[in-house]
């Protein structure tokens, strides 16, 4: 005959999986909604947008990379008196939980010598640098000055059989 199991016994497993469920990895910090919009001059800097979702823990963009252009600083536009001014930024404060939008007429990247290869690809590897050590690769779709995609057209197959 089998002893009868107290109710505390049976609460100790589900509470031990609650609390190990609680103890998993923090939630991290990651870009998405990445573009390029080319400049309408090629000798002028493209612009960059993004959102950065903050994770668990408030971090910093240091800066961002990229092999697919000669340079990329980060900015600001703003707006005092009447006029419009822009400045560079050394970092962004991306804080825990929060988004920050690198959007037009705000925060944004700008980027000299977009490389025709991540033209005619349609899109080009960004690298964000956080203040934490993390290293996020992310694709940004490049678009033209007109907003419409970038990337060449696939190619047709005239020669179809009947």
């Amino acid at each position: 005959m089998r002893a009868p199991t107290s109710p505390i016994a049976l609460c100790v497993p589900l509470a031990l999986s609650l609390f190990l469920a609680a103890c998993g990895d923090p939630a991290p910090t990651y870009i998405d909604q990445a573009y390029v919009r080319l400049s309408p001059n090629k000798a002028s800097p493209s612009a960059g947008y993004f959102i950065a979702h903050g994770g668990d823990s408030a971090t910093q963009l240091r800066g961002v990379l990229t092999d697919y252009a000669l340079k990329v600083e980060m900015h600001e536009s703003m707006s005092a008196g009447g006029m419009t001014k822009m400045a560079p930024l050394s970092s962004v404060d991306i804080p825990a939980k929060a988004t920050v939008a690198f959007a037009p007429g705000g925060k944004h990247l700008m980027l000299w010598g977009v490389n025709d290869t991540a033209i005619g690809r349609g899109k080009m590897t960004l690298t964000f640098l956080l203040a934490n050590g993390d290293r996020l690769l992310v694709d940004a779709v490049i678009q033209k000055p007109d907003g419409t995609s970038s990337a060449s057209a696939p190619a047709v197959d005239e020669h179809e059989d009947h």
